[in-house]
């Protein structure tokens, strides 16, 4: 299926931030963040405690450091999201960059909103600011999907709806846990993307999942060669027998974009571009696939 290039903009997820965000009701001896009513208040940054459903595991120091620096000259700009603890305390929901960078540009206090929810609540809130403001490493998602079914016990059913996902995207990123941990790790530094990391999945024993890994970083091999290698490796009757090639160089922006898209669609995404023109080909194994594209794009459409 080939579609004509275009700009590819977030989808918009679940719904919303607001929506899992209930305002505090009325209770005996109301307390401070009761009384506030929604509005940000300043709390000192050393009362505040990590949020232990933080899916993301890697921060980049760098950016870090560069938004400390943004908040030394300008502030937060936009408050995080905190809940009162019994022991007096704040534990983080929404916003440890922020609050990190808050102390690393020296700052007391933090503005923050608070809020009263549980703790399948804040996993919720946790997992959709994250998709909302920046992408999670695949292993990241795939781990925070899993720990929704485990804990909570959804269903990939619920998953998507919480979180705003294509069911079958859902699924394709909980298969990832299926791969040998030196792979994920791989996979979470960035050597191979989603699409690789599908591809592998076919092999059936681990010691053939890390070879062929092993193989694809080496070689630089592109997400379409490695699905021809693979498929050399486990049908080598159907195949030739020939060593594959690195691709030629693909511009890094390309290339990026081409990977938010196939995490978005949960589909294998190829975009050919020629000096800005180009075209967006986008594959599918099944109809159910193919509904489920239309569905989005529609979707797409209908919210413009």
């Amino acid at each position: 299926m080939t579609i004509a290039a275009i700009e590819p903009k977030r989808r918009a997820l679940g719904k919303g931030l607001d929506s899992l965000l209930p305002r505090v009701s009325a209770a005996p001896k109301p307390s401070a963040a009761e009384t506030e009513g929604g509005k940000p208040r300043e709390i000192p940054v050393d009362q505040i405690d990590r949020n232990p459903f933080q899916t993301r595991s890697q921060v980049n120091e760098e950016q870090l450091a560069e938004l400390a620096a943004s908040i030394v000259a300008n502030g937060v700009v936009q408050p995080i999201l905190v809940r009162p603890q019994a022991n007096g305390r704040f534990q983080l929901i929404a916003g440890e960059r922020r609050w990190r960078a808050s102390k690393l540009a020296g700052k007391e206090t933090v503005p923050a909103i608070l809020r009263q929810v549980s703790d399948e609540q804040a996993m919720e809130i946790t997992i959709v600011e994250n998709l909302q403001r920046a992408d999670l490493n695949p292993m990241e998602q795939a781990r925070a999907f899993e720990r929704l079914s485990r804990e909570f016990h959804m269903t990939q059913e619920q998953i998507a709806v919480r979180t705003g996902k294509d069911r079958a995207t859902v699924a394709n990123f909980m298969r990832l846990l299926k791969l040998p941990t030196p792979v994920q790790a791989r996979v979470e530094l960035g050597d191979l993307s989603f699409g690789h990391a599908r591809a592998l999945l076919a092999f059936e024993h681990a010691e053939e999942v890390e070879k062929a890994a092993h193989r694809v970083v080496n070689l630089s091999l592109s997400v379409r060669q490695t699905e021809a290698y693979v498929q050399s490796l486990l049908h080598p009757e159907r195949t030739a027998k020939k060593e594959p090639k690195p691709d030629p160089p693909v511009d890094p922006n390309v290339r990026e974009v081409e990977e938010r898209l196939q995490r978005a669609l949960g589909l294998k995404v190829r975009i050919e571009d020629r000096k800005g023109r180009g075209k967006v080909i986008i594959e599918y194994a099944r109809l159910e696939e193919f509904d489920t594209l239309l569905e989005q794009l529609a979707g797409q459409l209908a919210g413009e």
